[in-house]
């Protein structure tokens, strides 16, 4: 790996030069055998090319060197591409490696880093491999699946039982455009068996119903993250129905609590309320934490509505009930179905921001969420609840005065990659902009800046893939 040089002192004839740390974006660029500026365009257009954006937008040869060689931290409009390129974020890329150190920043999940490939002489490219092998599973699938054709068997609810697991699991951490084709995939197969007449036992039937109502709920979410409210809350009543047929009474106040989520992100704070209300008091006997988030979304709700009497209540019922939960099959389910203390945290901490408080106290909670989330090997880590924990930390130091600590606050958030940029987060980025034309610092050149960065953010936030 070649040495990053630095120039100590002023003075020509005294000037030396002394060894010092490379960047990340260098040293991740080298691991992979791309040694030279000249070696960066070539991966750069690829990943511009596979994001669909304009040939015509690249960095000059001496643009690349200056990344390369001056540590020059790139303009706004090639970060994106950066950022997919190379999987991490630019603030870790652009964070100095000592030498002789081996780093360990977290990749951004989802992100699509230059894939490995066998050796040419030997054969088959990796990615092909992991293709066709992809395709071998499906046609597995298949075949199990019509293997039962007058009777569903435990082989197939142990397929589905394998596929909702990962599903779930992978929700909160992956961009929607790497799980939405298999996510249709299989909840088209349990609707295919629940149609069929092909289950006889009442306990098979129940487990296909509660898969069907995990699946919808996670298409309805699915649809939220599209800011498609109307399809987002048709699914969620097919996953009601399900729930309902199952009698599950957890993933019936679950499905209350997306019909909140989904109003709350369309703007619809009365409804979110609404609904939220209506799904603690089906939760208000059940032990696990759907009740406990369906105060979170009352609270942020009525925060909305500027009911902050409503907001205490609320939250302090939460705080009271999370010592006595006992986690049910939804909080062993995990991804989206659990409401972890850290997600608590960061409903309370965004409540109080949605309400324009900021003190010292508040923004010391709003650290503790984002710290919450900056794990990604945590099971409870989402990249969602990251990017919102990070914009209720901005808004929070805003109110506070602190314009340069809003700033840096956001910052991670507004190098996501484009497919990761959902509808929740690209609303929460649009209150801190909101905030900021009334903020005090509003004509302050920081101020102005990120205002406009803010309202380019959503121009390119596809949740599928491009056409």
């Amino acid at each position: 790996m070649g040495t990053a040089f630095y120039r100590r002192g002023s003075d020509a004839q005294t000037d030396e030069w002394e060894a010092s740390a490379v960047l990340f974006f260098r040293y991740t660029l080298e691991a992979r055998g791309i040694r030279t500026p000249e070696d960066v365009l070539p991966l750069y257009r690829k990943t511009a090319t596979r994001l669909g954006l304009d040939s015509n937008v690249e960095p000059a040869s001496k643009t690349v060197e200056g990344w390369f060689y001056d540590g020059r931290k790139p303009q706004r409009a090639f970060r994106e591409v950066i950022v997919e390129m190379l999987g991490y974020s630019i603030d870790d890329l652009w964070t100095e490696v000592p030498e002789g150190t081996t780093p360990n920043f977290a990749p951004l999940t989802g992100a699509s880093p230059t894939a490995l490939h066998t050796d040419p002489a030997v054969g088959v490219d990796l990615n092909e491999m992991k293709r066709t092998g992809a395709m071998a599973v499906q046609r597995a699938k298949e075949f199990l699946l019509g293997m039962d054709r007058e009777v569903v068997g435990e082989d197939t609810l142990g397929l589905l039982d394998d596929e909702v697991g990962r599903l779930v699991a992978a929700y909160p951490r992956e961009p929607l455009s790497t799980l939405w084709p298999d996510l249709l995939e299989t909840q088209e197969q349990v609707f295919r068996l629940l149609e069929g007449g092909r289950v006889r036992q009442l306990s098979h039937l129940r487990d296909l119903n509660v898969k069907a109502a995990v699946l919808s709920f996670l298409v309805a979410k699915g649809f939220n993250d599209m800011e498609s409210p109307y399809q987002a809350m048709t699914m969620t009543r097919v996953a009601a129905s399900c729930a309902r047929t199952a009698e599950h009474a957890g993933l019936i106040a679950l499905t209350d609590g997306l019909k909140s989520l989904i109003a709350y992100w369309a703007d619809k704070p009365e409804d979110a309320y609404h609904y939220a209300s209506q799904g603690a008091a089906t939760a208000a006997n059940l032990r696990g934490t759907v009740g406990l988030w369906l105060l979170g979304l009352r609270a942020r709700a009525a925060a909305v509505l500027g009911d902050e009497e409503t907001v205490r209540e609320a939250n302090q019922e939460a705080t009271d009930r999370r010592e006595r939960i006992i986690p049910d099959d939804l909080d062993q389910l995990g991804g989206l179905f659990t409401y972890a203390p850290e997600k608590q945290l960061y409903y309370t901490v965004e409540a109080e921001a949605l309400l324009g408080h900021g003190d010292a106290q508040l923004a010391a909670q709003a650290e503790e969420a984002v710290r919450g989330f900056s794990d990604p090997s945590s099971p409870n880590w989402a990249f969602g609840d990251l990017a919102g924990s990070q914009c209720d930390l901005a808004l929070i130091r805003l109110f506070s005065g602190d314009l340069d600590g809003a700033a840096a606050a956001i910052r991670p958030v507004l190098d996501l990659p484009s497919t990761h940029r959902n509808n929740g987060i690209i609303v929460s980025a649009q209150r801190v902009r909101q905030a900021l034309l009334h903020s005090p610092a509003r004509t302050a050149v920081v101020a102005r800046d990120l205002r406009a960065e803010i309202a380019a953010f959503p121009a390119n936030r596809p949740a599928l893939p491009r056409g």
